[in-house]
C-alpha cells in the first residue's frame, strides 16, 4: 500500500489531474471537428461532461491504489474519533456515577427521618366526614 498521510490529498489531486488531461483531449478532438461541437452555445457545457463521462471509469481503474489508501486514512480516522468519543462519555458516566454515590450518601440521614415523619402527619390527621369516618357525598350543612 501506499503512505496514507496524505492520501486523500493525493487522490483528488490525482483525479483532477485525470479530469483536465481527459478536458484537454475533448477539446482538442472537438476543435479539430473529430467529436460534434455541441449545439449552439453549449459547446463548453458539452466538452466537460464529456471529459466527466471519459475521466470517472479511467480513475477508477487507475487510481486503485490511491484509493485504497484514501479509504485506510479516512477509516483510521473515524476508528480514532470514536475511540475519543467513547473515552470522554465513559469518563463523563464515571463522573456521574461518583456525582450521584456521594448524594445519597449525604442524603441518607434526612430521608431515613422523613418517612417517619410521615407516617406521623397521616396517622394524627383526623378524619373527614363524621365520627364513623363516612363522607356526606361532598355537601356540608
Amino acid at each position: 500500500m501506499t503512505d496514507t498521510k496524505h492520501a486523500t490529498i493525493r487522490y483528488t489531486g490525482m483525479r483532477v489531474g485525470i479530469f483536465v488531461a481527459c478536458l484537454a483531449v475533448v477539446t482538442g478532438l472537438g476543435y479539430l471537428g473529430l467529436i460534434p461541437a455541441g449545439i449552439g452555445t453549449s459547446n463548453p457545457l458539452w466538452l466537460i461532461a464529456l471529459a466527466i463521462l471519459i475521466s470517472s471509469p479511467i480513475s477508477f481503474i487507475v487510481l486503485s491504489r490511491q484509493r485504497e489508501a484514501m479509504s485506510e486514512q479516512v477509516g483510521g480516522a473515524v476508528v480514532r474519533t470514536r475511540q475519543r468519543l467513547h473515552a470522554n462519555r465513559t469518563m463523563e458516566d464515571d463522573v456521574d456515577d461518583a456525582a450521584l454515590a456521594d448524594v445519597p450518601a449525604q442524603n441518607g440521614a434526612a430521608d431515613a427521618a422523613a418517612p417517619q415523619a410521615d407516617r406521623d402527619e397521616t396517622a394524627a390527621a383526623p378524619a373527614e366526614g363524621s365520627a364513623t369516618g363516612a363522607t356526606t357525598g361532598g355537601k356540608r350543612d
